[in-house]
């Protein structure tokens, strides 16, 4: 063992001892980071115009200032953007996290000195804690990677900005400096089909021993690292021990995964976003990841099937229940105020409270009322995966509402096989019927013959990747939308059918 990898030991200790004083005590965690965050914005332009003078309590706080979503609160962004100060938060952040809006182009999320403080410890303790839970810590001695946007940043009216992954570069502590890989000239490619291949050549003849990144875009480098080495990645990397991700569920990937390794290796599942770090995997035998509740997040959670009610109810965790989908709501100490981040959650325990990502409240089928979700679909793909021969690089799901020939509508599923099933009536029937056992909405729609059973539609090889790419979002934090409600993406991937 070597000293750095005996003094992440103890460090590791250490961190998972002060994890356990909020974890342990939750309500009055986010009681504190509720009054702190209040305390601090009162004199803001948002504090003034919301009342924050006034405020004592979440129930104050419902009545003065209302979830909003990036649009709304826009005209307040905008302020920050064009360089004012104490808008939304005392002063001006340090960074602007650029993003792809939907609807109105690039967003500019603010980043203060604090806020990304937080960001990059709770990156940090994710490591600490499976290092202590584990005792492996030898990893920290081989090359870590993690593929990410480019760390080059703009300036906007004194403030950096740029994607929030090479934000994030720029605070790689200095003792793992000489372990980070890729260089920085390759991390600055800004062609992502020429940054992996670089990757790969800078990368296969060194001692990997961490690789993070979102699966999808990990999976092409591992298939880059195959075909130029000939050898599984787990070979070409003896010492390859840990997986970092998030973005997206990893269990649509991990049979992939494992045959392109050639055996398993231990992963770490993180919840982090432009807005800040919600969760990390804390445990490798519990599901679920830990919310954290003292990094200067107060959490709000409004039940999704409310959510585009009038008046829902907004919740705090001490209310919360296990296994129901919530739209997450947050106020941070960058200065987002009862924030629809979009994600959907479910918590799968509250001792400590733990949550996986369902989805996003955008983005479900309910052309018919059945409100499936990303969570359901994924579950049914992996049923699907584990009970047949099939292999599965890619799919997205969307309705088909009106079929020719006058046949019932149906859910179509774009399929990227790597190896098509021997029975492909089997892997559809194990689809429809896991998402049935799940998803009571759909069973009855099934069982009244309001829809027909689900079509498979098999996309060629490299397909997704093609369909990325012409819309400009190939690598990076980029991820494929898992389902829609409408033919959006379903019907530009059909130019991608075999």
């Amino acid at each position: 063992m070597t000293v750095k990898s005996f003094a992440a030991k103890i460090f590791a200790k250490y961190i998972v001892k002060q994890t356990a004083k909020w974890r342990d005590n939750p309500i009055a965690a986010q009681e504190r980071v509720f009054k702190n965050l209040i305390k601090q914005a009162v004199s803001t332009r948002f504090g003034s115009d919301h009342n924050f003078a006034s405020i004592q309590s979440h129930a104050d706080f419902v009545r003065h200032v209302p979830i909003r979503d990036y649009e709304a609160l826009k005209p307040y962004v905008e302020e920050v953007v064009s360089g004012k100060a104490d808008i939304l938060w005392p002063g001006k952040p340090i960074y602007f996290a650029k993003t792809s809006g939907t609807t109105s182009g690039a967003k500019y999320i603010p980043i203060t000195k604090t806020s990304i403080r937080h960001q990059v410890e709770a990156s940090r303790n994710a490591i600490l804690t499976y290092i202590h839970e584990t005792g492996n810590s030898d990893f920290v001695d081989g090359k870590m990677i993690f593929l990410q946007g480019s760390p080059e940043l703009q300036e906007k009216n004194g403030i950096k900005l740029g994607r929030l992954s090479g934000i994030s570069a720029h605070y790689v502590p200095n003792y793992l400096q000489k372990n980070r890989l890729p260089s920085w000239e390759t991390n600055c490619i800004e062609d992502w089909e020429t940054k992996v291949d670089a990757i790969v050549e800078e990368t296969m003849v060194e001692d990997m021993s961490v690789i993070a990144g979102i699966p999808s875009w990990v999976q092409m480098y591992f298939e880059r690292l195959q075909a130029r080495s000939g050898k599984n990645v787990g070979d070409l990397f003896k010492n390859f021990q840990l997986f970092i991700y998030g973005g997206v569920n990893y269990e649509p990937y991990r049979a992939k995964f494992e045959r392109l390794i050639g055996r398993k290796v231990d992963s770490i599942e993180l919840f982090p976003a432009s807005e800040g770090f919600f969760a990390y995997q804390d445990s490798q035998t519990e599901k679920g990841m830990l919310l954290l509740l003292d990094s200067g997040i107060f959490y709000e959670f409004v039940k999704a099937d409310e959510f585009f009610g009038e008046a829902p109810e907004r919740i705090t965790i001490k209310d919360v229940e296990l296994g129901v989908n919530y739209v997450m709501v947050i106020s941070t100490d960058a200065g987002l105020w009862a924030y629809n981040l979009g994600d959907t959650v479910q918590f799968v325990s509250l001792k400590p409270y733990r949550v996986i990502v369902s989805g996003r409240i955008k983005h479900f089928i309910s052309a018919f009322g059945e409100h499936v979700i990303a969570k359901e679909v994924e579950e049914a793909m992996r049923q699907a995966i584990a009970e047949t021969d099939a292999r599965v690089n890619e799919f997205t799901v969307a309705p088909q509402i009106t079929p020719e020939n006058g046949e019932l509508p149906y859910h179509e599923w774009l399929v990227e096989f790597e190896r098509k099933p021997a029975d492909m009536g089997k892997f559809i029937a194990v689809l429809d019927q896991s998402l049935q056992r799940q998803n009571s909405y759909y069973f009855d729609l099934m069982d009244g013959k309001i829809l027909q059973l689900l079509k498979v539609t098999p996309i060629k090889p490299g397909g997704f990747q093609a369909y990325m790419k012409s819309k400009g979002k190939l690598g990076g934090q980029n991820k494929v939308q898992r389902l829609a409600n409408d033919r959006s993406v379903a019907d530009n991937l059909l130019e991608f059918k075999e």
